[in-house]
């Protein structure tokens, strides 16, 4: 009797073990299915494990079907020195070759003619399963200061040379206990090169896919609009550029914008046009556009190519001047209202029929709004804001097209420093062109344009006095000049006014007939310092890429200019305004190779940040109509 328990016992057991198997096998295929790209082991094993940035975490149900995303791409870390590391990202259908992601032979996209159309159709063989993705928005970490220590007295610099004379200066904190930033040494290439390394933000939200692929990809236009989360900002005070780029690189695998209440033709066209972009052919020289300035070259050329052939804007003609339809083309606001001008003046970007609209211009002036309802010393905004609410709502009961999108397709331009404030609630969901782009205080990179502050001093000659002296020719190391606005320019003169013969810090400069002493000193200076006044943004970047002259950036939060399309770090210095007292330092630190291969890109830049009575390609006007366009293409979720 004994015995024979024993037998059954063991049957038992074999077949206990046998359906614990099955189970875990029956667990493994679910888990198969629904974590992509064989993501079990590390969703089962790695739990509490910090995660490398530019990885994403997929909900149930989140996860692409077929093509590969950005949130998605294997992460590589390569350590190339003691101090930096790589993070490359390569989609898994990508072929490499001497470093470069080129998309494969038999991954066909293509126009009606091929894949040098410029239309938006699509081939009907080309669908989206057959495409592969280059998302291969990249930073390169030159010439700023690491942003971590805490205290002065702690940090020293240490400076690593990459093979291209490239260069990144590191903070280190002698307290071990404070983590600092890892940084990217990156190549120059303007092709796929690696994601600036940041630190981990505390809470990373899941972001969604930006794949096209899928089956009933419009079937999301059908739903009631609902508005996507933003991307959660690092809880320290100062977000540093590498950590922008890393914001703006998640931003492209989420939406920030409303599901449209019901499907539109043009809805589909952006959604084409992104994937013709993503999929752009790799371009190994251009003679308007030198790669290493920007994030990717080729996308943008193909991207500013579709821009130009299909582009439509619907301007509402309601509205009563001053306010709107009247630009302002002189100042430190001109950029606001040249660009009014211009668009309003473009027949190739404006349709009369509003259906046919890709993008719906606002055409306020924020500096005009200010003049007209500003009560000195009042500290008021109520009447701005309820005057751009009665102007809304005119047109929301005139149009359909605010309440389709809840103004997601909608965007303005405006330069004043009170136009974030003015916007941020009533127009939240719109693509806002500012020049006060403060990542801080509501620009939400991604969806919003840091628009260039020009300051223009002559209307009928925009170009008056541009360029400045060869390299070999400036003597000064830095120049600033300026009011007391704000607490940095402070600062920075109390550290560096009468200080130091190579350092050129003044206050407000007297007044001389065309201003020749400052354009002198511009001229004349290796490189010109940025400070911030009030607020973030400053007309000195512009200018001093208008003198080029290199910028030196010093203010903290703050989204330079066509940042989602240019790579600032290879022409532009960043210095975080704890550091002021090390800026000569920091300065001396650029090697000559380096600083002379910035200067030479400020005036290969230069090109974009010029106004001209009758546009020309790539020009100011241009680029902030590309850069609204752009980031249109990732507002609709493709789902």
């Amino acid at each position: 009797m004994g015995r024979e328990l024993l037998c059954l016992c063991r049957v038992e057991a074999r077949r206990l073990i046998w359906l614990i198997g099955m189970m875990f096998a029956v667990i493994l295929v679910f888990q198969y299915c629904e974590f992509p790209y064989g993501n079990l082991l590390s969703s089962l094993f790695s739990a509490g494990k910090a995660s490398v940035v530019g990885t994403s975490n997929f909900q149930n149900g989140d996860s692409p079907s077929q093509s590969v995303s950005i949130g998605n791409m294997t992460n590589l870390i390569d350590s190339n020195s003691h101090r930096t590391f790589s993070v490359h990202e390569r989609a898994n259908n990508t072929l490499t070759s001497n470093g470069r992601d080129r998309i494969p032979k038999d991954a066909s996209f293509s126009g009606k003619n091929g894949g040098s159309n410029h239309s938006l159709g699509l081939d009907k063989d080309s669908s989206p399963e057959n495409l592969v993705k280059l998302n291969n928005i990249s930073s390169e970490n030159n010439g700023s200061a690491a942003e971590e220590a805490r205290e002065p007295e702690k940090r020293f610099y240490q400076t690593n040379y990459t093979t291209d004379g490239d260069f990144s200066m590191h903070m280190i904190e002698k307290d071990y206990n404070t983590s600092t930033s890892e940084h990217i040494e990156s190549s120059d290439s303007g092709f796929a090169s690696p994601s600036p390394a940041v630190p981990p933000m505390n809470s990373s939200p899941h972001v969604a896919s930006p794949s096209l692929s899928g089956k009933g990809r419009n079937s999301s236009l059908n739903r009631v609009p609902k508005v996507n989360k933003g991307l959660e900002l690092p809880t320290s005070s100062v977000v540093s550029i590498y950590e922008m780029s890393d914001l703006l690189l998640q931003s492209r695998a989420s939406s920030h914008s409303v599901t449209p209440q019901w499907s539109s033709v043009v809805d589909q066209e952006l959604l084409n046009a992104r994937l013709l972009i993503e999929n752009a052919p790799i371009i190994n020289n251009d003679p308007n556009l030198y790669a290493p300035i920007y994030r990717n070259v080729s996308m943008l050329k193909r991207s500013y190519e579709l821009m130009e052939d299909n582009l439509k804007v619907y301007i509402y003609r309601e509205g009563e001047k001053p306010i709107l339809h009247q630009p302002r083309l002189n100042g430190i606001y001109a950029s606001e209202g040249w660009f009014m001008k211009l668009l309003e003046a473009n027949k190739k970007f404006i349709t009369r029929d509003p259906m046919k609209a890709h993008l719906f211009y606002l055409p306020f002036s924020s500096l005009m709004l200010e003049e007209a309802f500003y009560v000195p010393n009042s500290h008021s905004f109520d009447k701005f804001i309820q005057f751009l609410r009665n102007y809304l709502d005119m047109i929301a009961a005139k149009y359909s097209f605010w309440n389709r999108t809840g103004g997601a397709d909608h965007f303005l331009v405006a330069c004043h420093d009170w136009a974030p404030v003015e916007t941020n609630r009533i127009m939240a969901k719109c693509i806002r062109a500012l020049c006060n782009a403060d990542v801080k205080e509501g620009f939400v990179l991604g969806k919003d344009v840091s628009l260039p502050e020009t300051y223009v001093h002559l209307a009928r000659n925009p170009l008056r006095d541009l360029g400045g002296k060869p390299p070999s020719q400036r003597p000064i190391l830095a120049f600033f000049a300026g009011r007391m606005h704000g607490y940095v320019r402070s600062i920075l003169l109390q550290h560096w006014e009468n200080k130091d013969p190579d350092m050129k810090i003044f206050g407000l400069m007297p007044k001389a007939k065309g201003n020749k002493k400052y354009l002198h000193y511009m001229k004349n200076s290796k490189y010109c310092i940025c400070a911030k006044g009030y607020e973030v943004n400053s007309p000195r970047v512009v200018e001093a890429i208008f003198h080029e002259c290199v910028p030196v950036i010093i203010s903290d939060n703050f989204v330079p200019p066509f940042f989602e399309v240019l790579k600032w770090e290879s022409f532009a210095v960043f210095v975080s305004e704890k550091d002021i007292p090390n800026l000569k330092s920091i300065l001396l630190s650029i090697p000559e190779k380096r600083y002379l291969q910035m200067q030479m890109r400020v005036k290969i830049v230069q090109k974009h940040f010029l106004w001209h009575a009758n546009p020309v390609k790539y020009d100011i006007f241009h680029m902030i109509l590309h850069s609204i366009w752009y980031n249109r293409l990732y507002q609709l979720n493709p789902r």
